[in-house]
């Protein structure tokens, strides 16, 4: 009987998995070393509502629970179910975008969505143009891709508004698509109606997909945002949205992806279907809870609103007020992206790291977004109650205080 041999050499990992980094949940075995010498820490690296006491709406739950009792607890069509698929096809026709079920596919979230679009569209060595700050999942999808993100500019100066023309320039034969994520996170901007206009165009006239980030159109303080696609029906558009923020249920998992542009992407529509078929479908019973999210009471969403807008006011006026900080209003979702006029020899991650060690509260430096480490940006979710903000910023301003010195 031969015997296993006894060795110590380990095993490789494949070479493209270095380049995959996620800041947000990467940054979190820092807070719990801190956790760990008896310090508590405030978690503001994660939008998730749920954490900060905001509750699923009932009668969502009472979807789920009732798709259980019901035995709908087994493989769905890799697609998901029908009603659901009409469900987001009604939604998007009720905002200007007719689009059919069969170009509609559930998800493992949006992020689930993203991976499978990029996985069809680029091959090793082509480009995507991504928006700086960024939201670090497209980045780390695009290093698992061996892909390459071309990094476009943001101006903080007018409300982080993408630098059109900039943007335009990078634009080259190996481009494959087009990132946009409005209303965005990190920023929390929300893009003009020109701005909109100007990115659809772009993706039109050069005949790349533009994946439009959908998941905070609901949360605009003014208001619902429009999906992208509506302005344009025949553009190469792929949305991407979820139950997540607008219906607080992150952890559940149900997303949704929308193929728009027509024949222009049925070759597109296809492949991904194909891809689908592969991960067998996303999380059943959940999938029952799109349709009543939907069709059903979004009142919860109003109050939502104010209760976020009221705490952006919060955050917007005591970032702004410490010194050598400055903040620029965000106008959606629950995300403000300040800017730390930096020591000589410091960096953005100097900074979080000295805040989260120092007082227990856990935010993400700015080059986890795609940031210059030099440039002092970070970001803070706030989704704590006012109350507790107040006291979050009054150690900030005092670790700044004692920073900056």
């Amino acid at each position: 009987m031969t015997m296993a041999t006894d060795t110590s050499t380990v095993i490789p990992v494949a070479t493209h998995s270095a380049g995959f980094d996620y800041a947000i949940r990467n940054i979190v075995s820092e807070a719990q070393e801190v956790e760990a010498s008896g310090r508590r820490v405030r978690y503001l690296n994660i939008g998730d509502p749920v954490l900060f006491g905001f509750k699923t709406p009932p009668h969502l739950v009472e979807a789920v629970e009732r798709a259980m009792r019901d035995g709908h607890n087994g493989y769905t069509p890799a697609a998901g179910v029908i009603e659901a698929r009409e469900a987001v096809s009604a939604e998007f026709g009720s905002r200007g975008l007719e689009i059919s079920p069969d170009r509609i596919l559930l998800t493992a979230g949006a992020s689930e969505g993203i991976d499978l679009a990029l996985s069809v569209i680029v091959d090793r060595g082509d480009e995507v143009l991504v928006p700086v700050p960024t939201y670090p999942f497209y980045t780390a999808v695009l290093a698992k891709l061996e892909a390459r993100a071309v990094y476009y500019r943001t101006d903080p100066s007018r409300g982080w508004q993408p630098d059109l023309e900039s943007l335009e320039s990078l634009v080259t034969p190996r481009t494959r698509a087009l990132v946009v994520i409005d209303p965005n996170n990190p920023t929390g901007a929300v893009y003009t109606h020109e701005t909109r206009l100007a990115l659809l165009d772009l993706a039109d006239r050069y005949n790349f997909v533009l994946l439009s980030d959908e998941g905070y159109t609901d949360l605009a303080y003014d208001g619902p945002v429009p999906p992208l696609g509506s302005y344009n029906p025949k553009a190469p558009v792929i949305s991407f949205s979820s139950l997540s923020k607008a219906f607080i249920a992150p952890g559940w998992r149900a997303g949704w992806m929308a193929v728009g542009g027509g024949p222009r992407l049925a070759a597109v529509l296809s492949a991904i279907k194909i891809m689908a078929d592969g991960r067998l479908c996303s999380v059943g019973p959940m999938q029952y809870a799109v349709a009543a999210a939907l069709n059903g009471d979004k009142s919860h969403q109003e109050v939502f609103r104010r209760s976020l807008k009221a705490r952006a006011d919060v955050t917007t006026r005591r970032l702004n007020a410490i010194e050598g900080m400055s903040c620029v209003p965000p106008a959606a979702a629950f995300y403000a992206m300040p800017k730390l006029d930096l020591p000589p020899g410091r960096t953005d991650k100097d900074f979080v790291l000295g805040l989260v060690r120092n007082t227990g509260l856990l935010c993400v430096y700015g080059s986890g977004f795609g940031m210059d480490p030099n440039s002092g940006y970070f970001r803070v979710v706030f989704l704590a109650s006012p109350p507790e903000l107040n006291e979050f910023f009054d150690a900030i301003e005092a670790f700044t205080a004692a920073f900056l010195a």
